[in-house]
């Protein structure tokens, strides 16, 4: 079992003019192989701040990260060993993909960067991912991104995550960008990938009611600080803090939420 912990972090950004900005306030969280942990917030919250520095994009400031009780390497082929571990699916698939390059291209190159199989092997791989999230590969593996809907270019991302056979999924806000007639098929279709894979997902998303359906756990992170956490259920259902429950009575009815929304794209 992988397991990530996030303990004590703190994050300041200096700001010109005004000092220092507080964007994580002693966070912490451990994430598990299996489990599926939904971080929710909304903008300006740190969500996004969490995910850079677990992707090693940012710095903390202050505290640990540790892999399986080793703090995390900040540079050379141990860091590329982590991120080939801990890997990410981008908010926008618009912009994740590089408009130039086939989506044959996209998933070919953490192959063999990462070395996953052997050369022969590749265009077998590729196909098999296509496959695992749900596109067809002849229909899909010579086009561009900007040929494919918004819900098929967000599989070919997370196919492309999942090319490093990575143990843990940072989702940034996966579905926000796509319409919601599809936002369900997506969802589903990433927790078959963890149920299959016992990946340990980190879904970050400032929706509640998609934080239910999707995960084993809720963390509620507000002007950077942690200020609720629990089993899904109980988060929403029952929460303690007023600023959850704000939330809450902003979101659709979970129940409503998904009503009518099972179209694949």
């Amino acid at each position: 079992m992988t397991t990530l912990e996030f303990s004590r972090v703190s994050k300041r950004y200096r700001v010109r003019g005004s000092g220092h900005m507080l964007a994580l306030d002693d966070v912490s969280f451990t994430l598990r192989s299996g489990q599926t942990l939904a971080l929710v917030g909304q903008s300006g919250s740190g969500k996004s701040t969490i995910a850079k520095i677990l992707t090693q994009l940012e710095r903390a400031t202050s505290g640990d990260i540790l892999l399986d009780g080793k703090a995390i390497p900040r540079r050379g082929r141990a860091l590329r060993r982590y991120r080939q571990q801990v890997r990410m699916v981008f908010q926008d698939p618009f912009a994740s993909l590089n408009p130039s390059h086939t989506i044959r291209h996209h998933l070919e190159r953490p192959l063999r960067l990462d070395h996953v199989v052997p050369e022969a092997e590749v265009e077998d791989e590729v196909r098999r991912l296509l496959e695992r999230v749900q596109l067809d590969p002849a229909g899909t593996i010579d086009r561009r991104p900007h040929e494919l809907s918004g819900g098929q270019r967000q599989r070919v991302a997370i196919a492309r995550a999942l090319a490093s056979r990575p143990s843990l999924l940072i989702a940034d806000e996966p579905v926000s960008m796509l319409d919601v007639s599809i936002r369900l098929g997506v969802l589903n279709l990433l927790a078959e990938l963890q149920r299959e894979s016992q990946l340990g997902v980190l879904y970050i998303t400032h929706d509640l009611a998609t934080a239910r359906h999707f995960s084993d756990e809720i963390m509620v992170l507000h002007h950077g600080e942690v200020v609720e956490r629990g089993p899904a259920d109980d988060v929403i259902l029952r929460p303690q803090h007023p600023y959850t429950l704000a939330l809450r009575n902003a979101s659709p009815d979970p129940d409503r939420h998904f009503a009518g929304t099972e179209t694949i794209a």
